[in-house]
Formats: C-alpha cells, structure tokens, sequence
C-alpha cells in the first residue's frame, strides 16, 4: 500500500473524505449530513491528514452553527454543537456535580416539569438565534478572535447571560475546525495556539473510589486516584490502571460484596465505608497485589467545600443529617489528618483540600508538606483567581475544567499563568460527561503532564483515556510524563 493511503488510513480510519459539489447547501439534508457526521466523530477528534498550509477562504470560515440538547452521562441535558466550514465539526459540553460559586455560570431552564429544571434548551436558543448569525464568516484559526467576539456579545462577567455551557459548545467546535482547516491534528492545533513546546503524554490520575457528591456511600472525601508515575508510557500507565481497578474490585467484593462493586458517576467503586482511612487502605492492598508497589502513588481529591460549615468547620459525616458532630473537624485539625494521611500512604496529590473561600488554610497547609495541592473549586480555572491564589501562596497546581471558565482562550491562558508561576496542571473532566474527548487532546497539547477523567471504566471516560493511546501511537517517540508530572 502507498504511504500516502497507509497515512490517510491513519487518520481516517472508516471513512474517506467528503468532497460535497458546490451545490451542497452550508447545512447539508440528512443523508449527507448523516456521512459526514461519521466523518466528524472520526476526523475532529483524532487528527486531521497532513496538508498544505491555507490561505483566508472559505474553507476557514464559519458556514453555519447549529445547536441541540443531548443527554450526559447522568441523564442530564447538556448543550451539543455542530459547526461547519467546508466540514463538520461537533463538541459536546460537560456539567459538575460538585461546582465552585465561583464557576461560570452553566444555564439551565428551570422549568422543573421538564427534566427537572436541567433543560438546557435557552443555552441552545442563544446559539441558535444570537450567536450562529454573528460567526458567519469568521477565520476559525482566530480562537482568540473568536472568543471575543462571544465575550463580547454576553458582556457579564461570569457568562451569564448566555450561558457558559452556550459559550464552550461554540468555542471546542471552533478549535476543531481551526485544526481542521490546518490540516493538523487537534492536540498539534492547541499546541500552536498555547506556544508549547514539547508534546508529552499525561499521567493518567484514575479514580477508582468515589465518594462525596459523587456517590451514595458515606466517604466525605469525593476521590481516591491512582497515578501510574512508574510506567514507561501512556499504554502501559492504562494497563497498570486498569489492573489494579479489577484487583480492587475483587477486594471490594471479598470484604463487602457484591453491591458494593457498583460504581459512581466517574466510574470508580463506591463502598459502603465511611472511613477516609480505610479508603487509602484499600488502594494500597490493591497496588500490592498488582504489584505495582512503588511505581503507581496516590492521589486524592477532598472537594472540601462539599463538607465546609457555616460555623467555618469541616463535617466528615456530612451526608448523615442531621449528626452527632462527632465527624466534625476545625481546619487546622483537617489539615494534621492530610499531614498523617501523606506520612502513612504514597500521596503525591491533594486537591480542593480545604473550602474555597478558606485562603488562610489552604496557605498553611502549602507551607508544611512538599506535595501537589490542586485548586478545583478554589480557582474554578479563572486566572483572577489563580492571581490571587499565586499571591496567597495557597496552592501549587490549577485543576483545569474547560467549563468553569467557558472558552478554549481563557483556559490556554489559565494553563499558561499557571506555568509561568512554576504550577503544575492536572487537565480534568467532569462527572456529567459525554463521548467528546476534546481535553485529551487538551493534555497533550499544553503538556500539562496530568489528566483526570475517571475510572478505566463507563465509555464516556474510556472515550479519553482511548484517545490518548491513539494520540501517543500516533507520536511514536513522544516523551511520557511520569514522575515528572508536576513539572513535565
């Protein structure tokens, strides 16, 4: 086979390419737009064939924008985006559980006789009808330019009157179209666009006890993850992943059965335990008997405002009310309950340790252990928040979640501010998820050196964690972030 059909294989694996006449209309009837949907799940998420640089035409330029309500993997609504050049480009956008009051705001419809009041179809509405008219037209390698434009157009501050889950559903759609239109895989379009130098694979954090407002037992602390530092590459990280979460699995079930084996919106177990403790204690029998001792650490996500009181307190027994108070914790004594769990177990990452308004806590902890503290809902991926986190010294890493901040733009320049003050980057997802697998390409292209998308379990996380081997397959020698994932 020539090489150029062996590449164009690659990167198109099931489909050739649409040449559609010129009569084709900028939104096509359903037989063609059915093909080139097939085409757009293959080619805007995996990597477009090489091809000459373009000039300013057509083929850069918004056609039409078209939004849907679809569902998340929570049932949920969420808002979907097609948006078309000379192609189809289609993202989806993902929804919390957990949120920060300091998150763009995610519109919903409030109409509770309809899904609950989580329609999304006024979010939909706003892309339709006022921002689809606006981008007709523009150069969709613009990302900055692009995003302006819809800042612009919402004119809050906090994306409100829009709505943030409006705004990213354009702006992924854009940035695929921009790497589309480049002739260059996704990953590669982010890296222009971030002024990375290096690609590096991330360090998969895999959550594999959930807790908190992600599950139905009584863990207050909402994730236990493990991270393969010891692997050699992406591949093998996933394999040792998915290894120890079936040998945890086993445990689980030998020590509380079979129901206890059920899992939680990202996947991971969710035991009936109530003891943080017992939580790192499983994961440590689990790591043994893969044997992967030494070679995968801990890591865990708290998402302490989950559990914060309204006398400044911390309730470990939150989700039991009302309590005895016996679970209930100041800050300083959570703080020496972090200190002995990262004495007893290999934690290498604590996020969202304390609430996000609790700067003197975070700041006290930061100055007493040497390892990585993450801001979730503490910065909510917002570089004014990050600003005044760098000057607190609060933390030393950015949870980065494309949908707190609400553009592809901000969120570069989030990672980017987080760089410059010598932080790490964990690129996340979120626990109403769909298929879209936009931040793997994310985590590479900023080499952010870490993603956290769930368990090695449920497809809409495993849609990631698989892109990711594509990616790195793709690369060949491309460097894997291991031990050096805080500062790849």
């Amino acid at each position: 086979m020539a090489l150029t059909n062996q590449i164009n294989l690659l990167h198109r694996p099931f489909f050739p390419r649409l040449s559609p006449p010129p009569s084709t209309p900028a939104f096509p009837g359903p037989h063609l737009l059915s093909r080139k949907i097939r085409l757009a799940s293959v080619r805007c998420s995996v990597a477009a064939a090489p091809s000459p640089a373009v000039t300013a035409s057509n083929e850069c330029k918004v056609k039409s924008v078209k939004a849907r309500q679809i569902i998340d993997s929570r049932g949920n609504p969420t808002v979907e985006v097609d948006l078309i050049t000379d192609d189809l480009y289609r993202s989806a956008v993902p929804s919390g559980a957990s949120t920060g009051v300091y998150e763009a705001l995610e519109l919903r419809d409030g109409d509770k006789s309809v899904y609950g009041g989580k329609g999304v179809l006024n979010a939909v509405k706003n892309i339709n009808e006022t921002l689809a008219p606006k981008l007709v037209g523009v150069d969709v390698r613009n990302q900055a330019e692009v995003d302006a434009i819809m800042l612009e157009i919402d004119g809050t501050p906090n994306k409100s009157k829009l709505g943030a889950n409006a705004i990213l559903g354009v702006s992924l759609s854009v940035c695929r179209a921009g790497a589309g239109t480049k002739g260059m895989p996704l990953y590669r379009h982010i890296q222009e666009l971030s002024r990375t130098k290096e690609l590096v694979m991330p360090v998969p954090a895999f959550n594999v006890i959930n807790g908190g407002s992600h599950a139905g037992n009584n863990l207050a602390m909402q994730e236990f993850m493990i991270l393969p530092v010891g692997a050699t590459s992406f591949a093998e990280a996933l394999r040792m992943g998915s290894e120890v979460y079936h040998m945890l699995k086993g445990i689980i079930k030998a020590k509380y059965g079979q129901d206890a084996c059920n899992v939680g919106d990202e996947g991971g177990f969710a035991p009936n335990v109530q003891d943080n403790r017992e939580g790192l204690v499983l994961l440590m029998d689990a790591i043994e008997k893969a044997g992967y001792t030494g070679k995968i650490k801990i890591g865990m996500d708290v998402a302490a405002s989950e559990f914060f009181t309204k006398d400044g307190k911390y309730d470990l027994n939150f989700k039991k009310q009302p309590n005895d108070g016996a679970h209930v914790r100041s800050a300083q004594s959570l703080g020496e309950l972090y200190k002995e769990f990262i004495k007893d177990f290999p934690i290498v990452s604590v996020e969202d340790p304390f609430d996000q308004d609790d700067w003197s806590s975070w700041s006290s902890l930061q100055s007493s252990v040497d390892i990585q503290l993450v801001g979730d809902d503490l910065l909510v991926t917002n570089p004014k928040r990050i600003a005044e986190a760098i000057q607190q010294k609060a933390c030393n890493a950015l949870l980065l979640k494309l949908n707190q901040i609400g553009t592809v733009t901000e969120s570069i320049q989030a990672a980017l501010d987080s760089k410059a003050a010598g932080w790490g980057i964990m690129v996340s997802h979120r626990s109403g998820e769909t298929e879209d697998n936009f931040i793997a390409d994310l985590s590479v292209g900023l080499a952010s050196g870490q993603i956290k998308t769930g368990a090695p379990c449920r497809s809409e996380r495993l849609a990631k964690y698989n892109q990711l081997l594509r990616i790195e397959e793709e690369l060949g020698n491309v460097r894997y972030a291991g031990e050096a994932f805080r500062s790849p």
